[in-house]
């Protein structure tokens, strides 16, 4: 008898979705002492979890449920049962537990499988670095800011008629390949978490969508439904549908007022405070990039370009936010992909443009540079673009004791790009001989030869201020004045 071969699997965070019903009548007949307890101590709680006070790293969210299934989500990914465990019993200690009885939960663990990426599995720690990057942050994601969240269990259907686990791998592998091109079409708008949950719940995973539009994500499973995998294959649980909400709207919620309490046209979390969503502190854990932020040593980035007249964005609100992936995809391949994934990228007004930049080097890698308002939206974009083909490294993710900068965007006058092509030759000629220099490329956008950017990477943060001090490159910025259509922008690493 043929045993059928099972992918293998890497596990990461644990998942808990914890589901509560607010007792109503308890709550309104409670004394005003004891409910603003109760606000306080819950408030605590979801905030602590939020800030990820309790563990290393994780990631918590708060949801209002919509309809009668519960009333409130709290969702918590840590990397150990045990803080699952220790979560669970410390909400079951504050006052606001009085009022509410578990509707239901669900636990599972993210996962990515052979299906995914064969070569992860069997490569190692020798897997290229994008695949690396991607799966990492499958393995530990980061919630996204969306609105709208859906959760359903699901499983593979063992039938008379169709048994997945009967299939061979192949078979299996190409089903899960067709269904991940519906979700591609919706990058950008839906964000996905699989978790699973084969022996730790009722299912065999746990689905958790997220986007802004409710609608996406109903017409996601809709288009899905009528794919095979789905149609012959899967068994569902029931769905629950929720609302982000912060902590704080919690006396909102309580109160029957409108969550969350910003203004309803804007996005409800958009440039909220992520402090500890990876490690108990403000700074992410390099997922997916290596540049220090547009705060803190960068600061002093911004005030020596400004000096020499490079915009470099200001403190609150216009900084833009840069994920830069290198290929070795043939480039017109490469940019019917990213095509289709920026028209859906364009529905989020945080999207400023993404593009496809050759190297005049012919043996260089062609770049995806893909720049966001928020550094957050910038990291969400980038576990879409690491699907892309033949991704070989991501920009702060090649060496972890260098320094990258971005360099500058530079938009030319076309009488002047020879002139200005021929200054970077020069300049790239001084820069090999600078200390701490290790690379500098210039790469041109291939639908705007006008439009061109300049990665560069340093031993240290210090080495590349030597030269932004330097006069060499305040003879280059001074000459720019004269060729360039409008001012070079810095651009930080998300």
């Amino acid at each position: 008898m043929e045993r059928r071969q099972p992918p293998q699997t890497e596990e990461g965070w644990y998942v808990l979705h914890d589901f509560r019903s607010i007792d109503w009548d308890a709550w309104r007949d409670a004394p005003e002492r004891r409910r603003e307890r109760a606000l306080e101590e819950g408030i605590d709680y979801l905030t602590s979890s939020e800030r990820v006070n309790d563990a290393d790293e994780g990631q918590s969210a708060t949801f209002a449920v919509l309809g009668h299934k519960a009333d409130l989500l709290v969702l918590h990914l840590r990397p150990t049962l045990a803080d699952i465990d220790a979560l669970e019993r410390r909400f079951e200690h504050t006052a606001l537990a009085e009022f509410t009885e578990r509707a239901d939960s669900y636990l599972s663990v993210t996962e990515v499988s052979g299906y995914m990426s064969q070569d992860y599995f069997e490569e190692g720690e020798t897997a290229d670095s994008g695949i690396a990057n991607y799966i990492e942050s499958r393995l530990k994601p980061e919630l996204p800011d969306s609105d709208f969240l859906c959760f359903y269990p699901m499983s593979k259907r063992r039938g008379p008629d169709h048994n997945w686990y009967e299939l061979p791998f192949d078979e299996r592998a190409d089903y899960l390949s067709n269904h991940g091109e519906i979700g591609k079409d919706y990058a950008g708008r839906v964000t996905q978490i699989i978790a699973g949950s084969i022996g730790f719940d009722d299912f065999e995973w746990g689905i958790t969508l997220f986007g802004d539009d409710p609608t996406d994500v109903k017409e996601l499973l809709y288009e899905m439904r009528f794919d095979p995998s789905s149609s012959r294959f899967a068994e569902f649980g029931r769905f629950l549908s929720a609302r982000r909400m912060e902590p704080t709207d919690l006396g909102a919620y309580l109160a029957g007022e409108p969550v969350p309490q910003e203004d309803e046209g804007s996005h409800p979390h958009a440039g909220a405070d992520t402090e500890g969503h990876h490690h108990g502190g403000s700074e992410s854990d390099g997922h997916h990039g290596g540049s220090d932020g547009p705060h803190g040593d960068d600061e002093d980035v911004r005030s020596e370009l400004e000096e020499q007249g490079v915009y470099a964005g200001q403190p609150h609100g216009e900084d833009v936010h840069a994920v830069v992936l290198y290929s070795e995809a043939d480039s017109d391949d490469l940019f019917e992909e990213v095509d289709g994934l920026r028209q859906n990228f364009d529905h989020y007004d945080t999207h400023v443009k993404t593009a496809v930049y050759e190297p005049r080097d012919d043996d260089a890698e062609t770049a995806v540079v893909s720049l966001w308002d928020t550094d957050r939206a910038a990291n969400t974009a980038a576990g879409f673009l690491a699907e892309l083909p033949k991704i070989v490294r991501q920009a702060g993710d090649d060496e972890d004791d260098s320094w990258g900068t971005m360099g500058m965007f530079y938009t030319v006058k076309p009488e002047h790009r020879s002139d200005f092509t021929g200054v970077f030759d020069d300049a790239a000629d001084m820069l090999a001989d600078m200390d701490g220099h290790r690379k500098t490329d210039l790469l041109v956008n291939r639908e705007d030869e006008n439009d061109m950017f300049i990665a560069s990477r340093w031993d240290s943060r210090e080495d590349a201020m030597a030269f932004f001090r330097s006069d060499a490159f305040s003879e280059t910025v001074e000459f720019g004045r004269d060729v360039l259509a409008d001012r070079p922008r810095h651009v930080f690493l998300a």
